[in-house]
């Protein structure tokens, strides 16, 4: 896969479930020069009941839940945007403005977090920064996602499980 120099910022993309997180979390576990935020499923037992927001420098919220009160709803989910506000959007304003920081992580661009416009706005801020955006966007077809997509400073990479390891080396390759 080809990538130019101007498409800074790398989406990936695919199926809930596919390893889009996974590669993420791998491609920045050793590395210091990150911040921002990544989502991971809340379980109880075999039943998934919602996602939290975990932010590099180690704060935790609810990004949705079955079990939450919320005018806002996607699918089956409750939408937390109290925690969107306090701690996704912060981690991500944050790591705008750290001159120490080179790649904003934002895990993911999708129905949920964009129900806060303030969401939007920092997606764009970062995009429009001089880092480099590492994340995940929905495969959903949506005005803001399509813009997204469409810049031309934004490479996206369909995830597919039985090519997971490829994308995670193709990924490591890109961000040296």
């Amino acid at each position: 896969m080809k990538t130019e120099r101007k498409r800074r910022h790398i989406l990936l993309t695919g199926k809930p479930g596919c390893g889009k997180t996974t590669i993420i979390k791998r491609v920045i576990q050793d590395r210091r020069d990150v911040a921002g935020f990544y989502t991971a499923e809340i379980k109880e037992g075999s039943r998934r009941t919602g996602f939290a927001i975990h932010t590099i420098d180690g704060k935790e919220g609810i990004l949705a839940s079955v079990d939450i009160d919320s005018p806002i709803r996607v699918g089956r989910y409750f939408v937390n945007l109290k925690d969107i506000g306090e701690i996704a959007i912060p981690s991500v304003e944050k790591a705008i403005k750290d001159p120490s920081v080179r790649f904003v992580v934002i895990d993911e661009i999708a129905s949920m977090e964009m129900s806060s416009p303030r969401f939007s706005q920092a997606v764009i801020q970062a995009l429009n920064s001089e880092k480099r955006v590492i994340g995940t966007i929905q495969d959903k077809r949506n005005p803001f996602l399509d813009e997204i997509r469409a810049r031309n400073d934004v490479t996206v990479i369909r995830v597919e499980l039985a090519k997971r390891e490829s994308i995670l080396e193709l990924l490591e390759g890109l961000l040296k």
